[in-house]
């Protein structure tokens, strides 16, 4: 999902793009996972390359991330940007039913709701590959690493700990997100220390929706 932003950055920033732990190429290690475990993955990682700093671009949960980084582990980030996310992210109750959901029927009985979540109806009719290049990627997640996340995100809540954040943070919300709305992102980018928000068209998967200007905006935050 993340093709059109490293064809068009790779030429100005070296990029590091990871699976999350129980997606793609990434095994799923025993449950129960934590906001700490994934955050703690990125750093393993950019020890285990030698990465001393560098900037973090998250979406969703990703950003989630990028705010507990940017919270425990400031110093090893100079810019964060945080994609359609929240300092929390839906309810415990919301997570436990689909906790439920994905171990009596499996993810791909989620994959319609998951479309009409993440893209506009018009952008689903004009773009299906597009659109079916992300959900089938979706629906091949590890049921174990997927439920280990959805534990994560029911148990993760920083929005008591984001002031603390002093990396300089772009807010990037989709005008159309039922997920995290762009109040969420208006929220976390008053919330820390150095923040601005911006709302584009698009849903929760704002940076396939809307690639033009969600490249544009990471460039020109970057480089300022």
């Amino acid at each position: 999902m993340w093709d059109r932003q490293i064809r068009e950055l790779a030429d100005s920033f070296r990029i590091l793009r990871y699976d999350r732990r129980g997606h793609g190429l990434s095994s799923a290690p025993p449950r129960p996972y934590t906001l700490a475990d994934l955050g703690g993955d990125v750093i393993s990682l950019m020890d285990a390359l030698g990465i001393p700093r560098a900037h973090f671009c998250g979406l969703s949960i990703g950003g989630l991330t990028g705010q507990w980084l940017g919270i425990h582990h400031r110093a090893r980030f100079e810019k964060i940007i945080l994609c359609a996310t929240a300092a929390k992210i839906g309810s415990a109750e919301g997570w436990t039913a689909r906790i439920d959901d994905v171990r009596a029927s499996g993810l791909e009985a989620l994959v319609p709701a998951t479309a009409e979540r993440w893209f506009t109806p018009e952008f689903r009719a004009s773009h299906p590959d597009a659109t079916a290049r992300v959900l089938d990627s979706f629906s091949r997640t590890s049921k174990e690493g997927y439920l280990g996340c959805c534990e994560a995100l029911r148990d993760a809540d920083l929005r008591e700990d984001i002031g603390s954040i002093s990396n300089p943070i772009l807010a990037l919300s989709g005008a159309d997100d039922s997920v995290c709305p762009p109040n969420d992102l208006e929220a976390i980018a008053k919330g820390v220390c150095d923040g601005r928000h911006l709302c584009l068209p698009g849903r929760h998967i704002l940076n396939v929706e809307s690639p033009d200007a969600f490249n544009a905006a990471v460039c020109d935050f970057l480089c300022r």
